[in-house]
């Protein structure tokens, strides 16, 4: 995992004082190119390493070798646990590292660095298609879950549109959909970043539970959400060929249950309603058969009927 690399990358330089893309791709067993884009990767995040031209060169972090970090300023610190956090649930590894990293940092940067590694969960598993572009209030909203700022947006669901002030907890990245967990008048809330239109950072403190836990707190609302999306769910034949095709698009509610008699393959698909099932199956035509439930087929011959009707 790339994180796990990027602390590596910077601990080895520690050690060295100086390295060249081939020694880091030498020691953690990479591509050179691979270790000049994690080394670049570092650079371009703010942390004070640099390439040096020429005979005897390669990449320093300035101000030599030193193992207490206190070469990194509040907001580099920062940025190199945003980029190793979110990993750090499903790398062991890391999370050690990261700890022994808070500890060897400066007194003052460690409740910062703390932060910035919790504030962010990335959820490799989507749901339907995502949209590659990251939102443009990112940034600010990050900023104001590792400073622990309340915050104001304005939010735009169905159509109508919300002015709230929130208390932000953590983010999500969700395969580049981004969500925010926060809190509000009202409990905890869900927000997703794309209907957030506008983001304005108050100079007041953010609350947080104590024991609040990003990752177990998001593992419970993908639970919930699974639970709501699987009410219904169908079973399909297409062919194998296509089958994989079918699998990425729906990702988490498609499930690939094995070959038919006929030689396709069977596949469940779930949704809340029929109505969405069949709208999310409607687009594959003759390539997907629909072998139940009754009322998907159905809702499918209704939406047939809807996209036909003349409404001269």
């Amino acid at each position: 995992m790339r994180a796990d690399r990027l602390v590596a990358t910077l601990l080895l330089m520690q050690a060295r004082g100086r390295v060249t893309a081939a020694q880091v791709a030498a020691e953690l067993e990479v591509s050179v190119a691979t270790a000049r884009r994690d080394l670049e990767a570092l650079s371009a995040a703010g942390i004070p390493v640099y390439p040096q031209a020429g005979r005897g060169g390669g990449w320093s972090l300035v101000g030599g070798a030193r193992t207490d970090l206190s070469g990194l300023t509040a907001g580099e610190t920062r940025a190199l646990f945003l980029l190793a956090g979110p990993a750090a649930a499903a790398a062991p590894e890391l999370k050690s590292a990261l700890r022994k990293l808070v500890r060897a940092l400066p007194h003052t940067f460690r409740a910062d660095a703390a932060a910035a590694a919790d504030a962010v969960v990335v959820d490799p598993a989507r749901w339907g298609r995502p949209d590659p572009r990251p939102p443009e209030v990112l940034d600010t909203l990050r900023r104001a879950v590792v400073d622990r700022r309340r915050v104001r947006i304005d939010y735009l669901r169905g159509g109508k549109r919300t002015t709230r002030t929130l208390d932000p907890w953590g983010l999500v990245e969700k395969e580049t959909v981004w969500y925010l967990l926060a809190g509000t008048e009202r409990g905890k809330r869900t927000f997703r970043l794309d209907r957030i239109t506008a983001v304005t950072a108050l100079d007041e403190n953010a609350e947080r539970p104590a024991d609040f836990d990003l990752q177990a707190e998001w593992s419970r609302i993908v639970t919930e959400m699974e639970r709501r999306r699987s009410a219904v769910a169908a079973t399909v034949a297409v062919s194998p060929s296509l089958a994989p095709i079918l699998a990425d698009q729906q990702g988490r509610n498609c499930t690939l249950l094995g070959p038919a008699e006929d030689g396709r393959m069977l596949a469940e698909i779930t949704a809340d309603t029929a109505k969405m099932v069949a709208r999310q199956l409607a687009g594959w035509g003759a390539d997907v058969e629909v072998l139940g439930p009754a009322e998907v087929r159905a809702e499918l011959v209704a939406l047939g009927r809807e996209l036909v009707r003349d409404n001269s």
